[in-house]
């Protein structure tokens, strides 16, 4: 069973920045694909970026050039870089991992974390 525990929430004006981290409990994390999804009041839960085990990347075409995912094995950990932050960006961001499958459906993943809040004031 792994544990994800996200951070780095918080309020930002439009156009700043923010560092989400997920922190996982797995020893073997460096095997795990990892997912950030996002889910904004009254919408479904949608995909923002993802990192294969081999560091391979895909981004939603809403914050491509503006969000970077990252990971490092050391730490157990996967990182949400985001800039040039937009109200639409608002939402709880939750981090997913899965010792096999990756891409943009959240049923692929199989842990999830609890979610950290991301507001972007106008």
């Amino acid at each position: 069973q792994v544990q994800l525990v996200e951070s780095g929430g918080g309020l930002v004006q439009t156009g700043g920045s923010l560092r989400l981290s997920c922190a996982a409990s797995e020893r073997t994390f460096s095997g795990y694909h990892m997912g950030w999804f996002r889910q904004a009041p009254g919408k479904e839960r949608e995909f923002v970026a993802a990192m294969s085990e081999s560091n391979s990347t895909y981004y939603a075409d809403s914050v491509k050039g503006r969000f970077t995912i990252s990971r490092d094995n050391v730490k157990n950990t996967v990182y949400l870089r985001m800039n040039s932050l937009k109200p639409e960006d608002t939402a709880v961001y939750y981090c997913a991992a899965d010792a096999s499958r990756w891409g943009t459906k959240a049923v692929l993943y199989d842990y999830w974390g609890q979610g950290t809040q991301v507001t972007v004031s106008s």
